[in-house]
């Protein structure tokens, strides 16, 4: 019985579940600006799972580079749920 799929997506709901709120953080202290951030470490993680042996780790960077492109689209779509007063705006940010 293999039990990788689970596994892999048990870390997958945990890593999107980890990102949410990244996003967040990010966005209410450095606004959108942040984006090239999560690029950056989104092809980082790609390159480094390109080179690891182990395919759940492996599958793992995967996910978590995917996680982080997907938080680019997401760090726009916080700002308009900033500007609709769905989330608090950081006072101290201009």
């Amino acid at each position: 019985m293999q039990y990788y799929g689970i596994l892999i997506g048990a870390l997958s709901f945990l890593l999107i579940g980890i990102f949410h709120p990244i996003v967040i953080k990010a966005e209410y202290y450095f606004g959108k600006k942040f984006w090239p951030v999560f690029l950056v470490m989104g092809i980082f993680l790609c390159m480094l799972s390109l080179f690891i042996g182990n395919q759940i780790l492996s599958a793992i960077m995967g996910i978590a580079a995917f996680s982080s492109f997907w938080s680019i689209h997401e760090i726009f779509k916080q700002e308009e749920r900033v500007k609709k007063g769905w989330f608090p705006k950081n006072p101290k940010r201009k």
